[in-house]
């Protein structure tokens, strides 16, 4: 086991301060958001960050198949034993994929989404931004409870669209909703298939959807298709293609938003300085 795992595992895994969570939705199925997140998660813990994933798509998550997992515990049992459920016992039920990322799959069957209940789900999450320092969650399409929930405690929200006219459509309903819930400056395009095919060209598409500094995944539906049927992250064996590329970019930017805010919030106020400054004179003058 390495250190890195053992960071992940056991009472080690418990962090000082709450990871991030990381949500990644779209308006319309089939346009790469379960890819997009896998490869995401695996790029990030190149950085050698420690990082979870969640299937939060609880009727016909496809997390683990992007992965190639056969786990025996799902979001079903962690939900079961939610009573007893802490950050230590958490690890337990994650499935290690080959990248070194944690997998919490979503149920095995299409029924068992109704004993998702929010409040026990969200219990689960509290832990997981204990255990890792970014956690990802796979949604369903377009909204639903569920995806409500998490959108709403998201640090960040990735908005998977493409150049298809009825997909910016969607897309841009699903934008306008975020900001009537106040949630616009948690969000994120991600352009995907940008280099594709197409009447409307990426930067209209941006332009479409009133971003003007949106990430952009170039087309390569070869290797994306091969990393989905093998079940290996396209930034794990095709790190040198263009599509890898831009997400390691993602990555990177991701992290630096992170960075950045932690700084700002350990930055002094200006009331602080102040209160210091006037400090430091008083006992000169003592």
């Amino acid at each position: 086991m390495t250190s890195q795992d053992e960071l992940q595992t056991g009472k080690n895994n418990i962090r000082p301060n709450r990871g991030e969570m990381i949500v990644v939705c779209s308006a319309k199925g089939g346009i790469g958001r379960t890819i997009l997140t896998v490869n995401i998660a695996a790029a990030l813990y190149k950085k050698n960050i420690s990082v979870g994933v969640v299937d939060g798509d609880f009727q016909f998550g496809d997390v683990s198949l992007a992965m190639d997992l056969q786990s025996t515990f799902t979001m079903k049992e962690v939900i079961e034993g939610i009573e007893t459920l802490d950050e230590y016992s958490l690890p337990g039920y994650l499935c290690r994929h080959e990248s070194g990322v944690k997998v919490l799959p979503a149920p095995e069957r299409p029924e068992y989404a109704d004993l998702m209940s929010k409040e026990k789900v969200n219990k689960v999450m509290e832990h997981m931004l204990q255990i890792f320092d970014y956690t990802l969650v796979d949604t369903g399409v377009g909204f639903n409870e569920h995806t409500l929930n998490f959108v709403e405690k998201a640090d960040q929200i990735l908005v998977v669209t493409n150049l298809e006219m009825a997909t910016l459509k969607n897309t841009k309903l699903m934008l306008e909703t975020f900001e009537i819930l106040g949630l616009k400056e948690k969000i994120r395009i991600v352009i995907n298939r940008a280099t594709m095919e197409s009447v409307i060209q990426a930067t209209d598409a941006a332009q479409i959807l009133g971003d003007e500094n949106p990430f952009y995944i170039p087309n390569d539906f070869q290797v994306c298709s091969q990393s989905l049927n093998i079940g290996i992250p396209f930034v794990m064996n095709q790190g040198k293609t263009e599509v890898a590329k831009s997400v390691f970019k993602m990555a990177e930017q991701i992290t630096s938003r992170r960075e950045i805010g932690l700084l700002k919030a350990n930055k002094p106020s200006f009331l602080s300085k102040l209160i210091s400054r006037k400090q430091k004179k008083v006992g000169i003058h003592e």
